[in-house]
């Protein structure tokens, strides 16, 4: 096991690991650790649910607007054509294509955070299926991805709009902005990434739903939550 730095130490030494931490506590005290970081770390927030994604009533997946934003640039490809490749780009698209950006994609070009087409697209986008399915990055019209509205889509996507997928072992992990936000806007964002996941809760979910919630940053520690905050869970 490799030996933690002189830093970490001094870090651990400030936290308690068994405690469940209030929500405000939690992020006031993630906040205070990363002050002396030399870059902006991202706080994260990790749910673990009473769930077996590998059954299809289990599935826990969807798409919510953080009310502060991310604090990062989502990079936003585009496939459409015409009035609609026109739309995306007006919109603030990175990248607009048909058949070229299906070809760049099938060479590596994969730099993107969301991938958006119209309807008439998914023929072509189908084929990409091998290569964008294993990133997540599949359009998907339950996601609002797959669209005629691509200008709003780019926007809602630019704007703070955040995807949520549970994993294997039945845990979401999604960032929440950035430590230099305020308290109060984390706190927002945390708010309504949680209330999507609990108004999520698949029909085939069995016992308790939300089992744990932890915060995090970066280069920081793991604080767990007290659930007794958390409605609905």
């Amino acid at each position: 096991m490799a030996k933690l730095s002189k830093k970490m130490q001094a870090i651990n030494a400030k936290v308690d690991r068994e405690k469940l931490y209030g929500i405000d506590e939690a992020i006031k005290t993630l906040k205070d650790l990363a002050s002396t970081s030399k870059f902006d770390e991202t706080l994260d927030v990790v749910l673990n649910l009473g769930v077996d994604p590998r059954h299809a009533d289990q599935m826990v997946r969807g798409v919510v607007s953080l009310p502060a934003g991310t604090g990062k640039e989502t990079r936003v490809a585009v496939f459409a054509k015409d009035a609609k490749a026109d739309e995306a780009r007006e919109a603030g698209a990175d990248t607009v294509g048909a058949e070229d950006l299906m070809e760049a994609m099938q060479g590596g070009d994969l730099n993107y955070d969301r991938i958006i087409a119209t309807p008439d697209m998914m023929g072509l986008v189908g084929r990409l299926g091998k290569v964008l399915g294993p990133k997540g990055l599949m359009p998907n019209p339950k996601l609002g991805t797959v669209t005629p509205n691509v200008g709003q889509a780019v926007k809602d996507a630019k704007g703070g709009q955040v995807e949520y997928r549970v994993e294997k072992a039945g845990i979401i992990h999604n960032g929440l902005g950035k430590v230099s936000f305020s308290e109060a806007d984390l706190r927002k964002n945390f708010d309504a990434l949680v209330s999507a996941v609990v108004k999520a809760k698949p029909a085939g979910a069995k016992g308790k739903y939300v089992r744990k919630v932890g915060l995090s940053t970066t280069m920081g520690p793991g604080l767990k939550v007290d659930l007794g905050e958390i409605e609905g869970a």
